[in-house]
């Protein structure tokens, strides 16, 4: 009787973010995320899709047939066929959408096909949703709440603040809603100071003690994240980080936050969004860099691969850096193609 007891709360992993449509998915011998009907079809359920009142007959036939066939050849024709001009748009999105799903056979595929085609077309709700639910597989198992709330990073803007030393990052969209909604608290400066003024903030920085009300507030993104230097959030951003570049590469990197580049041989660098970017290319080049532009620098971080035979031969065994910044609205980006197209892999890895 006692092996039919289901297992103590402690043990069971979260199963966080159940909007993403990760329950939908099956993994492939890689552990890649294979598209299935079930996936499909809940992009075919979305309001933007689902037909309405006024929809003609030939949007509800096609709306209908793709329900019972998610990947059944949508053509042109029939998208012309409708009514409907937004309808007739939104079609020929997710169908094209669709498509590159179907044909790469994985999201990690797909995701990868588009970067490195260097023409995203594909809008970038579907990107992000795209990178949502890769990173829950990346977290799959994790109860570290921490980590969960930094994986939001990689799909998510976050709006920064600054403030005596620490660095905080809070989910933009979350942040603009309770500015327009409401009188302030306990959090109104860090709003105040990220641009926003608001009459009221309902957010929490999340610390040791209350980390733990992540699980219950997972798809609510209002929990603001400590990335100072040692604080366990930039240690969770780190560890997300591994766990995006092995999940697609297979390639086990260590990665460390670092409050400066010494490296007299500093050979790559990887911006982890557009000011970064730019902003380590100046560094590497020489280039004067004022302080302003220093300042919107959150941090760096050095990757450091386990096996550097599956790095470039000419840099094999070197660090990579690696920067975060915010522009100079205070938003943060994070990019995490960037890890994977800049990425100085041999060829044959």
């Amino acid at each position: 009787m006692v092996d039919n007891l289901p297992p103590p709360m402690a043990a069971r992993r979260p199963n966080f973010w159940q909007s993403c449509g990760y329950g939908l998915l099956v993994r492939d011998a890689h552990g890649h995320l294979s598209v299935t009907d079930a996936f499909l079809k809940a992009y075919f359920m979305r309001p933007e899709i689902a037909p309405v009142e006024e929809s003609c007959d030939k949007e509800i036939a096609l709306h209908a047939a793709l329900l019972a066939e998610p990947k059944r050849p949508v053509s042109d024709a029939e998208i012309a066929a409708l009514a409907d001009p937004d309808g007739r748009d939104n079609y020929r999105v997710l169908i094209d959408f669709r498509n590159r799903l179907v044909d790469a056979g994985t999201l990690e595929s797909c995701y990868l096909n588009l970067f490195r085609d260097g023409n995203v077309k594909t809008a970038p709700i579907f990107l992000d949703q795209m990178t949502e639910v890769i990173t829950r597989a990346v977290l799959d198992g994790t109860d570290d709440p921490f980590r969960a709330r930094a994986g939001e990073m990689l799909f998510r803007e976050q709006t920064v603040t600054v403030h005596e030393g620490a660095v905080l990052s809070g989910d933009l969209e979350t942040v603009e809603k309770l500015a327009n909604s409401g009188g302030m608290g306990a959090i109104g400066e860090f709003l105040v100071e990220g641009g926003i003024k608001p009459r009221q903030a309902e957010l929490d920085v999340m610390l040791e003690e209350n980390a733990h009300k992540y699980w219950q507030r997972d798809e609510r993104h209002d929990m603001v994240l400590d990335l100072s230097f040692t604080r366990p959030g930039l240690d969770a951003l780190s560890r997300v980080l591994e766990g995006w570049v092995e999940h697609f590469t297979g390639a086990a990197v260590s990665i460390q936050p670092v409050q400066k580049i010494t490296d007299e041989k500093w050979v790559w660098h990887i911006g982890l969004d557009t000011e970064s970017s730019a902003l380590l290319n100046d560094l590497y080049d020489d280039q004067d860099v004022d302080e302003e532009r220093m300042e919107r620098l959150l941090t760096l971080f050095r990757m450091d691969f386990k096996d550097p035979s599956l790095m470039q031969a000419d840099i094999a065994g070197r660090p990579i850096y690696m920067g975060l910044a915010m522009n100079e609205k205070k938003r943060l980006r994070l990019k995490p193609q960037n890890l994977l197209v800049n990425l100085p892999l041999a060829p044959d890895a």
